[in-house]
């Protein structure tokens, strides 16, 4: 099979790559390069450095599928420059489903987000849990989980969101190289180095066991199985939307003694004031996953997490 991968050259979008590609398929890369790596694309892969909004000039009927993940992702960028988010997210994806209906290909795995939830009522997160997202980061993302719901149910599209919590970990060549980055384990890690003097634990008042925030983490090959089950799952005129994460929770403190664990060095840390719109408990449920993709994530180690990201970091600074 042939599939258009639409920022292969980022964190996940070249995991997923690297993944088809093991599994035998055909894969061109579409990315403009503005937040992902040429380094970042698998060899084997075709590359097409450009814009998502320009997928016509290079999609054809020759393509099996698409997998979408091509977007802008800061949570606190997006609250300050909007526009840059509703340009990119909404109208980029919007040009690519006009571009895939007129190669006729009928099948798209699209990378969603838990954000769409905003602060949940309860947890574990259902898919059939209220959507309010608190940032338009989020609203940009559900936004366009609505375009794809009308575009297979208008044109017959066979689409599959993937909601993701905290994805971490890193496989092989490909990690998490964010620039700015806002993620917690590669900027512990980045304390670990000595590329940052302590970690700031925002709030340590919260109602969990250590006072600090609980998140669900899934590690970044787990999720790429799911991409590959999601394309088998697909049907036609249907909009499956699936959470992805692995059902429980760790805080903020266990993974800075993680950190410390798996790295061997002091991680100082710094308690800050709680940031607005933090809930305490994030965790996902994957029971939607499991039943109808049949995934089973099997990395739910949150050490093994870490050390494959520690791994990655370490060799992404001997080449700096």
């Amino acid at each position: 099979m042939k599939y258009l991968v639409t920022g292969g050259a980022g964190y996940v979008g070249s995991v997923v790559a690297q993944h088809l590609l093991e599994a035998g398929h055909e894969v061109t890369v579409l990315d403009n390069l503005s937040t992902g790596f040429r380094e970042g694309v698998p060899a084997g892969a075709a590359f097409v450095e450009g814009d998502v909004r320009d997928a016509a000039k290079w999609l054809d009927a020759s393509y099996d599928g698409v997998l979408h993940f091509a977007a802008s992702s800061q949570v606190g960028e997006s609250v300050v420059k909007p526009e840059k988010y509703w340009e990119n997210n909404v109208a980029g994806s919007m040009a690519l489903l006009g571009a895939m209906r007129e190669a006729g290909v009928r099948t798209l795995v699209f990378s969603s987000t838990a954000a769409t939830y905003g602060e949940p009522e309860q947890v574990p997160i259902v898919e059939s849990a209220p959507t309010r997202p608190t940032n338009p980061y989020g609203a940009t993302k559900l936004a366009v989980d609505h375009m794809i719901t009308s575009e297979a149910n208008a044109h017959g599209l066979a689409a599959v969101s993937l909601r993701y919590f905290n994805v971490a970990g890193a496989y092989g060549a490909y990690g998490e190289r964010h620039d700015p980055e806002s993620h917690l384990i590669p900027l512990v890690l980045q304390v670990a180095q000595g590329r940052r003097d302590a970690i700031s634990v925002y709030g340590d008042d919260y109602p969990t066991p250590d006072g600090t925030c609980v998140r669900d983490y899934i590690h970044v090959a787990d999720l790429a199985e799911a991409h590959l089950l999601a394309l088998r799952a697909a049907r036609p005129g249907e909009h499956l939307i699936c959470n992805l994460g692995n059902g429980s929770g760790f805080s903020v403190r266990e993974v800075v003694e993680t950190v410390r664990k798996v790295t061997g060095h002091p991680v100082p840390e710094v308690v800050a004031p709680r940031r607005g719109g933090d809930p305490a408990v994030l965790v996902a449920s994957a029971d939607a996953a499991r039943g109808k993709l049949g995934w089973n994530p099997s990395r739910a180690d949150l050490a093994g997490i870490v050390a494959d990201a520690w791994t990655f970091a370490q060799s992404i600074a001997r080449e700096q």
